[in-house]
């Protein structure tokens, strides 16, 4: 009998035959802490009385959530984090280089074949690129900082295939969007999501992350695509040279569950408050007015996402009840956007760009929303205080989606304005 994606990572980097709900204890070839976890795993990695890191050219600490530091506590914890770094010869990316899911394969630390941790549940991005990465918790991080391996129970695998091609105007996060509405927020607990098909094959590297990055917002531990050619070009535009090796699932593997989607006539979608899965086509949400737009995350803040928000809002003004924010999801991004025009664009067009990083998305600082606001967002969490404020509502919907509602004041269809 063949095997999953997951099934092969986890067995070679194992060693062991591994099968879905078998126990391994694999070796890491990343682990990433932010700061919002990495302080309590240096913490409990003290308590565990660690001396050395096991391997320090394969950890990463990302000052992202609150960065800057919006307040006196904070910035301790990032003093924190800083000082373990410098002290056992670990990777800081601090504020301002961005969001520690575009930053770890931007940076090169993740390819094919990858078997990655990081203590942020949103992980599983790098799934695009063909590693099997998923999301800890900070004691996980800090067993896994001392000995540079992990227990994984092997996951079953969900295999989704999506037939035809999106449509224009309907992009990787309504497909998403479209996915995790089929099967609930709780569909694909403790499973792996393996996505193949010609959509998936059609979209961009970085639209492929956006598929990747909300896995778990269905409960998959991962959400795993094949290496193709785009996913080697991709590594070499970026000068990404590694050991890594791609991974493709056996003709016979076992799969918990095969389902087949026709996306070819698929709509713009959106997540209506406050569950991921409450998910409905654009007309039926359509006109509900909003005050505040946002645009970035580790879903859909990178140059592509940036791309298509501007050529909406190129030549056109924020609607005047509304506010836009846009957080780059890197550095480089944030460079390359300048280069091309698309920060002038926004900019003028009325949005307030902020610093490279997760920006208003978990609540800590950047755009709280005020009481009762209606919030547009290309995040990928929509539950009651995600943004710091658990009496405001929060629709998710992709970059064009929500361009097009920062314009209209109110939740719009995107394709009203290509």
């Amino acid at each position: 009998m063949g095997k999953t994606i997951a099934e092969k990572i986890l067995s070679k980097k194992s060693g062991q035959d591994a099968r879905a709900n078998d126990l391994v204890l694999a070796s890491l070839d990343f682990m990433m802490g932010q700061d919002g976890t990495a302080p309590l795993a240096i913490r409990v990695f003290e308590e565990m009385g660690g001396q050395k890191v096991a391997a320090p050219e394969k950890v990463a600490f990302v000052i992202d959530h609150n960065a800057p530091s919006p307040v006196e506590g904070v910035s301790a914890l990032h003093k924190v984090m800083r000082k373990f770094a410098q002290k056992h010869g670990i990777t800081l990316y601090d504020v301002g280089e961005g969001v520690c899911h575009q930053l770890l394969p931007e940076k090169g630390h993740v390819g094919p074949g990858s078997l990655v941790i990081g203590a942020d549940s949103h992980t599983c991005t790098y799934g695009a690129l063909n590693a099997f990465s998923t999301g800890v918790g900070s004691t996980d991080l800090a067993a896994a900082l001392i000995s540079g391996k992990m227990w994984f129970k092997v996951p079953e695998t969900i295999r989704f295939v999506c037939h035809g091609r999106l449509p224009q105007g309907v992009y990787a996060k309504d497909l998403i969007l479209y996915l995790i509405g089929q099967v609930t927020a709780d569909g694909a607990t403790y499973m792996a999501a393996e996505y193949a098909g010609e959509a998936i094959e059609a979209l961009s590297i970085e639209g492929r992350f956006t598929i990747a990055n909300m896995a778990v917002e269905m409960g998959a531990k991962a959400g795993l695509m094949e290496a193709d050619e785009k996913v080697w070009a991709w590594l070499k535009d970026n000068g990404i040279s590694g050991n890594f090796e791609e991974v493709k699932p056996d003709p016979d593997a076992q799969y918990a569950a095969i389902k087949e989607f026709d996306v070819s006539q698929l709509e713009p979608q959106v997540a209506k408050p406050h569950r991921v899965d409450n998910v409905a086509p654009v007309g039926e949400v359509a006109g509900t007015p909003i005050q505040q737009a946002f645009l970035g995350t580790c879903t859909n803040g990178r140059l592509e996402d940036l791309r298509i928000a501007a050529q909406i809002i190129k030549g056109r003004k924020i609607h005047p009840g509304v506010r836009l924010i846009v957080a780059p999801a890197s550095r480089k991004v944030f460079l390359e956007a300048m280069n091309e025009g698309i920060i002038q664009q926004l900019v003028e067009a009325g949005a307030a760009v902020v610093t490279p990083g997760c920006g208003p998305c978990v609540g800590t600082h950047n755009g709280v929303p005020s009481d009762g606001e209606n919030v547009i967002s290309t995040a990928n969490r929509n539950f009651k205080g995600r943004m710091g404020n658990r009496n405001a509502f929060i629709y998710l919907a992709s970059p064009a989606t929500v361009a097009a509602s920062a314009i209209a004041g109110e939740i719009a269809d995107p394709r009203e304005f290509l």
